[in-house]
């Protein structure tokens, strides 16, 4: 049957109906074979897919399919991340309630995947909002309470305003909520939280073990997020007061320079060191409006530093001076302790305050040129805090050491005084897992006033979100005002009781749903041990640069609190991560709001999913930026065109062979297209295997299609074989790429088996072996000729052809032959004068 013009769209619903009717994609736990698990970061269910998403999906859908045809058991899911801000807030927007929008949404992004080819196995879709899944995170949450690793305190939250929620500290992004853009407000409230610092020095340590297979800028983000730093806590006696300050000081070293306190305004000694204030008023009123600034915005260094005095003194510890303390805007209790040693000489934020409010300067480390000329550093010099290593000065019995040394030597000191130890601080706070809004996932806790935080017994699992809520336009969550979700009773001692009203986070869902993956229609576990040991960790995972702190941190917490609650046996989730670039237009991100947008099902309908998906891999390597171009898709439509073409010329000429089937060519021509053939191959699985760069190995293939346009008249009548060797290689080659116009020439080539289930081609050394090369001739540094000789032919062969070329002789013609350097089967450099 001849092939006929290409219809994309034809041939692309046939092959996903085969594919999907044959369970082509379908895996299981397999102990026989190797596993491989490639899965991109699963989306919220916005009800559209964009260009961003056809370039991450396409990425894994080519990894998936290279590595089946290698010989893994492949495992390649997907689900919905759909519980959360994104959705509740955009069913708010256009009136309808989340659960509706939210699976009206899922159903049209799942038939847009679909669309696109990709290598699902659909039966294990999952979505973050059906019970049978939050059920297994409320169990999660129990063990994890059990355990001490979650727990309710009441402290200063970040609250977005236009949201109705409290965010955790990394969804506040420069002041601001993650979500909404709204400015983000302090906010005291009492809130469940997950212990993640517990694991501060494993989730550090462990990112060593990612080295290599992580991007280092990713990893340095969640080294940086985490923020170990070692150094010394101490404390300040206050003056006539029956109170210390703690203080953990990475810079021991300057103690002896620390000449006043800065105090955040949320410290708990606040109130008791201003109770007698001379201006109570203004120093109640700057405390209050510190507490409600943004603590990212406090933390800032181009923050403009603001203080009040508390009319309280404490005293250096090691030179016994009297230390002003002030409430400080920049200082924050998130960090340390909440006060801070101010040493104005030595760092610049310190240096800025005491120069507005007039405080004193004390050198006490000096530079090493100075110290060398038996001169020191004068306060009276400094413009700006001096923060370089030297000598130290003004220190007592350590002075003349350096101040590395002195760090130290002065927690020594300090320890053996009794006034501090060596410690070990963090940046890293604990997860705030509380939401204030009602599409989430309910914490399963009932609280009793005879018993006070009662956990929900297992076998009242799953606590059912009721989707018959009437979901309020403010955003503010329904479940507090709704009595046949807030009574209960308390399950420990029977008297009435309230349940919780607050759900999880979103990030709760997406922390853990890639272990689901593995077992997702288990209903008496979230997953078994079995699955999980087979298919963890995943090999290869996608996703945006956007979740390199977020997502990624806390997936791997929970995958270590869920190892030590006995649930897995992995301590990381991702051995190799991935992160595609944007796909820009116009020189900018796509966003509607610019205007710039391209709809994925208009180019699918226009030119077919796999010219869609061979341009967006095609355009850039996938860890760059990617800019869209109308001319570039209309070429990736006409190259499969054109491969449809020569197959359709030929397709009476063809054999169901093998790639790189064909051995024995008898022509120039044929031994020309087998060289081509093989070395295709060697570079396409070489660029796939070397950071999936799909870009080189697309050029490749269209290189060999160029190479059988140029020799099938030659050899469509002598040498068939060898047309269709390579077009079988090509076909196979491009099919991770192009998979539906692959399967149809490949069955029109005679093939009765799914290409999708085929071994990916191997290459043979001895027919990378030319018969000639060309070898390029230099006279003093300068091409001057080519020509074409033997493979290995002997140097003195070799220079004298070289020598005997025309354009060569012209050169060198009037000069002496110093010296002719012969690099074999590349190039001939002559040295005349």
């Amino acid at each position: 049957m001849a092939l006929g013009k290409y219809d994309p769209q034809a041939v692309e619903r046939k092959w996903q109906r085969i594919w999907q009717e044959s369970g082509c994609f379908e895996v299981e736990v397999d102990p026989s074979r190797p596993k491989y698990y490639v899965l991109e970061m699963f989306p919220y269910p916005s009800g559209k897919i964009h260009m961003g998403h056809v370039r991450n999906y396409s990425i894994g859908d080519v990894v998936a399919r290279f590595k089946s045809m290698q010989g893994f058991n492949v495992l390649h899911p997907m689900g919905w991340d759909a519980f959360g801000l994104p959705a509740e807030n955009a069913a708010i927007k256009h009136g309808v309630h989340p659960a509706a929008w939210t699976y009206q949404n899922i159903a049209e992004m799942r038939e847009q995947l679909q669309r696109l080819g990709y290598s699902y196995d659909w039966r294990r879709e999952i979505a973050s909002c059906r019970p049978e899944y939050y059920k297994w995170e409320q169990k999660f949450f129990l063990k994890f309470l059990e355990k001490g690793l979650a727990y309710r305190k009441h402290s200063p939250q970040n609250w977005c305003p236009d949201c109705n929620t409290v965010l955790a500290n990394e969804q506040v992004e420069d002041g601001k909520c993650w979500r909404c853009d709204s400015e983000v407000e302090q906010k005291d409230m009492e809130q469940w939280f997950l212990r993640i610092t517990d694991y501060a020095d494993e989730l550090l340590a462990d990112l060593d073990s990612l080295e290599g297979g992580w991007p280092e800028r990713v990893l340095t983000m969640q080294r940086n997020w985490i923020g170990r730093s070692y150094g010394a806590e101490l404390t300040f006696q206050v003056k006539d007061m029956d109170h210390t300050i703690p203080v953990f000081t990475t810079r021991p070293d300057t103690l002896f320079g620390a000449t006043f306190m800065s105090v955040a305004a949320e410290h708990p000694l606040v109130d008791i060191l201003t109770a007698d204030a001379p201006d109570k008023a203004e120093v109640d009123a700057f405390v209050a409006n510190i507490r409600n600034m943004d603590r990212i915005k406090r933390g800032a260094d181009d923050l403009e530093k603001e203080g009040v005095f508390t009319g309280k003194y404490c005293v250096n510890p090691v030179t016994g001076a009297l230390m002003p303390i002030y409430v400080a805007n920049f200082v924050l209790m998130g960090y340390g302790t909440g006060a801070v040693m101010a040493v104005p000489a030595h760092d610049q934020r310190d240096f800025e305050f005491a120069r507005k409010y007039e405080l004193p300067l004390k050198v006490v480390i000096n530079p090493a040129d100075l110290h060398a000329r038996g001169e020191v550093l004068a306060e009276a010099d400094l413009t700006a805090a001096y923060a370089d290593p030297g000598i130290l000065v003004n220190s007592g019995d350590f002075d003349g050491m350096d101040n590395e040394s002195a760090k130290k030597a002065i927690v020594e000191h300090l320890d053996k005084s009794g006034l501090g130890t060596m410690a070990v601080n963090y940046r890293l706070r604990d997860w705030n897992v509380s939401r204030q809004r009602f599409w989430g996932a309910p914490i399963p806790v009932i609280y009793c006033d005879a018993c006070g935080v009662v956990p929900v017994p297992e076998d009242q699992l799953p606590i059912l979100l009721p989707v018959d809520a009437q979901v309020r336009s403010d955003g503010k969550s329904p479940l507090p005002t709704m009595d046949s979700f807030v009574n209960c009773v308390c399950p420990a001692c029977g008297k009435p009781a309230r349940r919780e009203t607050d759900t999880f986070d979103t990030f709760f869902e997406s922390s853990w749903y890639y272990l689901r993956y593995c077992d997702p229609r288990n209903e008496d576990a979230p997953f078994s041990q079995e699955a999980t040991g087979y298919w963890m960790n995943v090999d290869q995972y996608i996703g945006g640069i956007e979740h390199a702190i977020l997502h990624l941190l806390y997936s791997r917490f929970f995958t270590k609190a869920l190892r030590d609650t006995g649930f897995v046996q992995a301590s990381e989730p991702f051995a190799n991560l991935l992160t595609q670039g944007m796909v820009l237009k116009d020189g900018g991100k796509m966003s509607k709001s610019k205007g710039n947008v391209v709809d994925p099902n208009s180019m699918i309908e226009r030119y077919g999913a796999d010219a869609t998906r061979l341009f967006i891999l095609f355009a850039s390597p996938p860890i760059k930026e990617l800019e869209w171009s109308d001319q570039g898709i209309e070429g990736a439509f006409r190259f499969l065109s054109r491969l449809w073409r020569l197959v359709e010329e030929l397709e009476d000429r063809l054999h169901a062979v093998r790639p790189t089937s064909h051995a024995a060519p008898k022509s120039d021509a044929a031994r020309q297209l087998r060289f081509k053939e093989h070395d295709t191959v060697r570079r396409v699985t070489r660029d796939i295997e070397n950071e999936f760069q799909f870009n080189t190995a697309i050029a490749a293939v269209m290189e060999l299609v160029n190479e059988m346009y140029a020799l099938k008249d030659e050899l469509a009548d002598t040498e068939p074989k060898a047309l269709a060797s390579a077009i079988a290689t090509a076909v196979t080659l491009l099919s991770p790429v192009a998979p539906h116009l692959c399967e149809e020439l490949w069955q029109t080539m005679g093939h009765a088996e799914t290409l999708a289930t085929q071994s990916w081609p191997t290459f043979d050394e001895s027919a990378l072996v030319k018969d000639e090369v060309t070898l390029v001739v230099q006279v003093n540094g300068k091409v001057r000729g080519k020509f074409e000789a033997p493979n290995n032919a002997p140097a003195a062969e070799v220079e004298t052809i070289a020598l005997g070329l025309e354009n060569v002789a012209k050169f060198i013609e009037g000069s002496t032959v110093r010296k002719v350097i012969v690099i074999p089967n590349k190039l001939v450099n002559i040295v005349a004068n």
